[in-house]
């Protein structure tokens, strides 16, 4: 996984709440078996028409938002189904980081687990306006801030996750650190 340290980035603002992992990739979709390729139907329902054809009321759609890397949404994002493709198609559209009130447990770990900086964060409604208005933030885990427009906001993260993230290490990475320990015991014990 790529570590996540310091992201200065447009703010893609997607204003609804109780977004479900139905919605940020629908089941027809998760026929893969591999991680990549999901990013192409991320929103499918709401980025595209019934004819195949981009919506262009949806804000996805917008040229301004093409390399946003931060995506401000309502609260209980990620509700529904546990699906891991939902961090999945987010990160393989391109965001590294989601500010939202609240999110659903499960997928907050999948986020997390899958190297995606999930941030709980009451302003959120402030950040998708900035982001309405063109405006870009700054995140940095570091420090736990969110920076935009002259403000800044602190986050909380737990201590685990942020080391995960800010080396870029998933849970095979982390065992790999106990290598040696492993090997000893394994030794001491055939």
């Amino acid at each position: 996984m790529e570590p996540v340290k310091k992201l200065t980035s447009s703010i893609a603002p997607l204003d609804r709440i109780n977004v479900d992992t139905d919605q940020i990739i629908p089941k027809q979709f998760l026929k893969r078996i591999e991680r990549t390729g999901f990013g192409q139907f991320l929103f499918y329902g709401w980025r595209f028409n019934e004819d195949g054809t981009p919506n262009q009321d949806f804000i996805l759609n917008h040229p301004a938002y093409k390399n946003a890397e931060i995506l401000a949404a309502g609260e209980n994002f990620g509700c529904g189904s546990s699906r891991e493709h939902a961090p999945w198609s987010l990160q393989d559209y391109g965001f590294k980081v989601i500010i939202a009130p609240s999110f659903a447990d499960i997928f907050y770990n999948n986020c997390v687990k899958n190297g995606i900086l999930a941030i709980r964060l009451e302003e959120a409604d402030q950040l998708i306006q900035a982001g309405k208005e063109g405006k870009s933030a700054e995140v940095d885990l570091e420090s736990q801030t969110v920076n935009c427009d002259g403000h800044t906001w602190h986050f909380d993260i737990d201590p685990y996750w942020k080391q995960m993230l800010l080396n870029g290490w998933d849970e095979i990475s982390i065992t790999f650190q106990y290598e040696d320990a492993i090997s000893k015991y394994e030794e001491s014990h055939v």
